[in-house]
């Protein structure tokens, strides 16, 4: 099968690779000419996790990359989604597979990655993936559980078809709403649990994870998704690669914030805290940790201060 995957970040590289390597199909990687960082893969085959092999293609020829492929796979910034979007027409992307494997909601409008794609492709075939991974681990030959949820049965069962490997066990989602808001919201609480590496609080984490996961389950429920999904590999089975790992950017760019040290690379946790509380608003939902977050980054307000002020809030019922 013919699989192009658009975006040249360190998961698309790893998922170019990983239909490559492990699923066997020929490869187009996407990337924009004017990036440099696309250009060195280019000339190296390589970005420095992985070495493609000869079965990965690269085109910075957006229009010919997708014509060329069967499935498409979407692997950029989420705040990106919208102008990559605007440049295609939906006569050359129906009949194709499309799998948003991102993580994020757009701040502007609060909207999901999905209904980003339906606002100008309303009639392909689309599908998330989702879940926890990192690269690196992956590369070490260690397996992990990931999702893919669509409003399509058939279109879930195709992309997972088209992707499984004894590197990764797919489950199917079944609350398309609960895995987009809970894949999202995982990076707004590892920039929390950075700031509390930051802070020497760490011992925290375990109360972040469990009021975290309440927190965004409560949110999916009043959008009309399953509270459970949050509890799912999503949002809760993210964590661990979230909440703790050395590779994750949003734990880092938390711990760096609080420290006053800047972080150049991206976390995806920083504009979705906006479209979290947007959407809180909007449904009616108090999202504390989130509006915590909020505070430290965009509001000035100290680290000390906001954790303080989570532990002021009033006394009530666990569940």
């Amino acid at each position: 099968m013919k699989v192009t995957i658009c975006g040249c970040g360190r998961w698309g590289s790893f998922l170019a690779w990983y239909a490559a390597e492990q699923c066997g199909h020929e490869v187009t990687l996407y990337g924009r000419a004017s990036s440099s960082h696309f250009q060195k893969i280019m000339q190296t085959h390589t970005n420095g996790l992985v070495t493609f092999p000869e079965t990965v293609h690269f085109s910075s020829d957006l229009h010919a990359s997708i014509a060329s492929a069967q499935a498409v796979v979407i692997s950029i910034g989420a705040q990106s989604l919208r102008g990559f979007l605007q440049d295609l027409s939906p006569a050359e992307c129906v009949g194709k597979t499309w799998v948003l494997c991102m993580k994020g909601i757009e701040a502007s409008t609060g909207l999901r990655l999905t209904q980003v794609v339906r606002s100008f492709l309303p009639n392909v075939d689309l599908a998330v993936w989702v879940g926890p991974g990192h690269v690196q681990d992956f590369l070490q030959g260690i397996p992990n559980c990931m999702v893919v949820d669509s409003d399509s049965d058939t279109v879930k069962q195709r992309v997972v078809k088209i992707f499984e490997s004894p590197l990764i066990r797919f489950y199917y989602g079944n609350d398309l709403v609960g895995n987009e808001v809970g894949a999202a919201a995982k990076n707004v609480i590892g920039i929390a649990a950075g700031m509390l590496d930051g802070m020497n609080k760490t011992a925290l984490k375990g109360a972040l994870m469990s009021r975290g996961t309440r927190e965004i389950g409560r949110l999916i429920q009043a959008m009309g998704g399953r509270e459970i999904t949050a509890y799912g590999l999503a949002h809760l089975g993210d964590y661990e690669a979230t909440v703790f790992s050395k590779y994750s950017h949003n734990r880092q760019f938390g711990e760096d914030f609080v420290r006053g040290v800047h972080y150049e690379k991206l976390a995806e946790g920083v504009p979705t805290v906006t479209a979290l509380l947007r959407l809180g608003s909007q449904y009616g939902v108090e999202l504390p940790i989130c509006s915590a977050v909020d505070s430290v980054i965009n509001g000035g307000q100290q680290p000390e201060k906001a954790v303080a002020g989570l532990f002021l809030r009033p006394i009530k019922r666990e569940f």
